[in-house]
């Protein structure tokens, strides 16, 4: 399916606008009908998630719960809400975790992580990993010495299972197929791990060969390969063996590239990562590196999205647009925020309609 466009116009369609007190880092979530997103009051006292009609960007429904912190960049949320139905799951980074009706904002369960799990550290960036459905469970990931990871009812907030384990680290996780099991993969403050999504047990554990990665972009998994990006250890590609086990040795790496926040994304088999370059490189060739392009806009920050014919790098107050035939040109760009900063909060596509949020506003732009 080719949802993104053939080409950019050099000034955006913009539908409509919202002005924002606070920047953010959390992603947007989009239906046809409503955009939900985090973030604070003007005080900074509180987490605020707010809910805009998609069409006219007016205001349905806002909850605040205080949450006072002083987190490095800022105490806005993190992760992107997750609509479930008739449900959205919102968290903050200081531990703020509410079920709410899309419809109306009512709150039908909430639950505080650091107080319900209290994780042995303080985490200097808060909580980041997005809420996750696994199992027919809520998952997230408290980073709590007897609850790493835990799974709760999505109906109810109750503790289903939970598992323990070291300190989270600041990125979210995927759940995926492999040897008939079901589970969740993602990245702990130590290591990369896969969990069965059912029960909670680890399966597994992959130790990088240096420490201290923070562990932020998202794990990609490509049917029985998994691919890792880090600012540490490079992009790194390993294997699942026949029982569901992840390799302990890589099968190729590129320590060149180091995304330290930026997700890469796979088409076919060529992977892509924005950190000040956007790189191209091989997954059949070793990952070795089959180009690498700079830009004005290319920073330390950027999200890439695709369609079947079209790649998107949202950059630096820009949108380019390139092929995804493997070839470096870009094809056109739009210039969308006046400001040329990261846009670090990811943002959401319903239709041909983008959702994106810079410093102070969040645009609903027509692609």
């Amino acid at each position: 399916m080719d949802w993104l466009p053939d080409t950019l116009s050099p000034d955006p369609n913009v539908v409509w606008e919202k002005r924002l007190p606070h920047p953010s880092l959390g992603g947007i979530a989009a239906t046809s009908r409503y955009v939900i997103f985090g973030g604070r009051d003007y005080d900074d006292f509180q987490d605020v998630f707010r809910c805009l009609d998609a069409d006219t960007g007016e205001t349905i429904w806002e909850i605040e719960r205080l949450a006072i912190g002083a987190l490095d960049y800022g105490n806005s949320t993190r992760s992107t809400p997750l609509i479930v139905g008739e449900h959205v799951f919102c968290q903050g980074a200081l531990g703020t975790l509410l079920c709410l009706h899309v419809e109306d904002g009512e709150v039908l369960w909430e639950r505080n992580l650091a107080d319900d799990f209290k994780p042995s550290e303080n985490l200097p960036w808060g909580y980041c990993a997005s809420p996750l459905i696994a199992a027919g469970n809520l998952v997230v990931n408290p980073g709590a010495a007897d609850g790493s990871l835990v799974a709760l009812d999505p109906a109810t907030g109750d503790v289903v299972w939970k598992t323990p384990g070291p300190l989270c680290a600041y990125g979210s996780f995927i759940t995926h197929s492999i040897a008939g099991t079901s589970q969740i993969v993602g990245q702990d403050a130590e290591s990369i791990g896969g969990w069965d999504a059912t029960t909670g047990r680890r399966l597994w554990k992959v130790l990088p060969n240096s420490p201290g990665d923070f562990n932020v972009p998202t794990p990609i998994a490509i049917q029985n390969r998994l691919l890792i990006a880090t600012e540490g250890n490079g992009v790194r590609l390993y294997q699942f063996d026949d029982a569901g086990q992840l390799a302990p040795e890589w099968l190729f790496r590129n320590t060149r590239v180091r995304s330290d926040m930026s997700s890469p994304i796979v088409i076919g088999e060529l992977a892509y990562c924005a950190k000040d370059f956007l790189t191209c490189l091989d997954l059949q060739d070793e990952l070795k590196e089959k180009w690498r392009l700079r830009d004005r806009s290319i920073s330390d920050y950027g999200a890439i999205v695709a369609s079947d014919e079209r790649m998107m790098v949202i950059a630096d107050g820009e949108l380019l647009l390139l092929g995804t035939d493997g070839n470096k040109k870009i094809l056109s760009r739009q210039k969308i925020f006046s400001e040329s900063i990261p846009i670090y909060s990811h943002p959401a596509f319903v239709g041909r309609r983008m959702y994106v949020r810079g410093e102070t506003k969040l645009l609903c732009i027509e692609l």
